[in-house]
């Protein structure tokens, strides 16, 4: 201990120092303010000399330098910290923000001079993931686990979860707060859709457990709620078998219309692929030459004659699940589902590979990005949810014109179908039985030009105003809204609803200040 000062002294010292070093322009908490954190009683800990990392995301492109960061050791410590800053009042500038793995897009996991809690710490804890089998087969995870993590440990018991993300290096709760979505969510709905009990650290530092049948109100308003209503500390998730082996498919189309119809099709159809995913290819030559380090061509002679030329092509991925005694039936289903589709016949190409490997797919591009020092650079990204009605119209102005020349990164183009949503949850989505998810997935490793967050910042803005203009009814998912009045107007209708439970569950608006939906202090107190 430094001179022989108490514990709560240092902590109030090295935040009051932090804060002025940092440059952090909000008003700095008072000392004895500071102090009252500094003497919580914790299994954890504050810690200062990480608030840089927790200033930053994967998008990279806001800082927002916090005071502290807590790593609980507890959901009581967490509880703790919230009670604490809720009993400050409202002329305290404290905010807090739950970060899992820090791969939001514009600073929504940051809390500018207020306090980051480290969910991941919380998951490397005592409170162990917990797998149950029997006739509704399930797991409860921290919120702070991560899915690759969660995937590892109930591939032991043959079970996995039922919908995912892309990309498995999430924390639960951090997908759980927008949506989860892959290509699987036509069948079974983002993840949100497919969890059974919350548990919850409210912004008034209430422990609450919910659920569809308790507290059902804070459990639907926390699914797809942008870490508005709690942190979530702890999550039931629905599993099922988990298949060993997939059979995993790439074909590709030159007409939009034809591609759109195909998937619409097969995600409707009774018998179809487990995963169904679409993507935009934009002036790229060689496309099936990359393809094939991971997939075999079904006829290499005419794979080898394709000419992509340049042109706006559109490839399905898919996959069928199996073990190996299934192997000659799904040989039998692939091929009948295939034979329904109108792709160009020479861009079949296929690889059968585990469960394990397809999931974590991403991860082993990150691995690559990363050793070419291209993973933490700016994301801009740009995700959008497009009605059916109007994908069309979308992909004439946007793939024929505003981006026909450029293309920075993955473009996403798949659809899903509502009924598998939950109308309860935060979640907002278009008002059409069939919606497309389209992700613009850019990078931007450069300072200037068409690899710069300007230029595609640019072309995101193009898109959002030609979408806005022409009355395509669009909804953003992870949206990167900073005005409270375009919140209002992203949630139309159901912004009285998502405002009401504000008031209940974080009256003072302390949690996600990141989200930039609520001011601190802005709500009338309601105690």
């Amino acid at each position: 201990m430094q001179g022989g000062m108490k514990p709560s002294t240092v902590y109030c010292l090295k935040l009051l120092l932090l804060l002025a070093l940092g440059g952090v322009t909000m008003h700095v908490p008072e000392a004895d303010v500071v102090a009252s954190l500094g003497a919580l009683r914790l299994d954890g800990h504050f810690s200062f000399h990480d608030a840089p990392a927790a200033a930053r995301d994967f998008g990279n492109r806001c800082s927002l330098l916090p005071a502290a960061v807590l790593h609980p050791g507890s959901v009581a410590d967490i509880a703790a910290t919230v009670k604490r800053v809720f009993l400050l009042g409202r002329n305290s500038p404290l905010t807090i923000a739950a970060r899992g793995h820090g791969h939001s897009l514009l600073g929504q996991s940051q809390a500018e001079g207020g306090i980051v809690v480290k969910m991941e710490s919380l998951a490397a804890g005592a409170t162990a993931m917990k797998v149950h089998g029997g006739p509704w087969p399930h797991v409860d995870v921290p919120g702070g686990e991560l899915w690759i993590n969660v995937l590892h440990e109930t591939l032991k018991h043959g079970l996995a979860p039922r919908s995912w993300t892309d990309y498995l290096h999430l924390t639960v709760g951090g997908t759980l707060s927008n949506a989860g979505v892959s290509g699987q969510a036509f069948q079974h709905g983002p993840q949100i859709s497919n969890v059974n009990q919350l548990e919850i650290v409210t912004g008034r530092g209430d422990v609450v457990t919910c659920s569809p049948e308790e507290n059902s109100d804070l459990f639907y308003a926390a699914l797809g709620g942008l870490g508005q209503f709690g942190i979530i500390t702890r999550a039931r998730i629905v599993l099922e078998p988990a298949p060993k082996m997939v059979r995993w498919i790439r074909v590709l189309y030159s007409d939009f219309e034809t591609f759109t119809e195909d998937q619409e099709m097969l995600i409707t159809a009774e018998k179809t692929f487990d995963y169904i995913e679409g993507f935009v290819i934009i002036n790229r030559t060689g496309v099936l030459n990359t393809w094939r380090t991971s997939f075999k061509p079904q006829d290499p002679v005419q794979a080898s004659q394709f000419q992509s030329d340049g042109r706006v092509l559109y490839c399905l991925e898919l996959t069928k699940n199996f073990n190996h005694d299934e192997a000659d039936i799904m040989e039998q289903e692939v091929g009948a589902l295939l034979s329904r589709l109108r792709y160009i016949s020479s861009t079949l190409f296929h690889n059968d590979v585990t469960y394990l490997e397809f999931l974590d797919r991403v991860h082993t591009s990150e691995l690559k990005l990363r050793a070419q020092g291209l993973w933490e650079v700016p994301h801009p990204w740009l995700n959008l949810l497009i009605p059916r009605s109007t994908i069309h119209k979308f992909a004439r102005e946007v793939f024929g014109k505003i981006l026909k020349d450029s293309n920075n990164g993955p473009i996403l183009l798949y659809p899903v179908n509502r009924t598998k949503w939950n109308n309860r949850t935060s979640a907002v989505i278009p008002d059409e039985e069939i919606f497309y998810l389209v992700g613009f997935l850019s990078s931007a490793p450069s300072s200037s030009g068409h690899g710069s967050v300007g230029h595609a910042m640019t072309l995101n803005n193009k898109i959002v105003d030609f979408c806005n203009k022409a009355g395509v009814g669009m909804k953003q998912y992870l949206a990167p809204y900073t005005t409270q009045q375009q919140w209002k107007a992203h949630f139309g209708a159901r912004w009285e609803t998502f405002e009401r439970r504000k008031h209940t569950y974080d009256p003072l608006a302390i949690l996600a200040p990141g989200q930039r939906i609520f001011p601190k202090a802005s709500l009338p107190m309601s105690l």
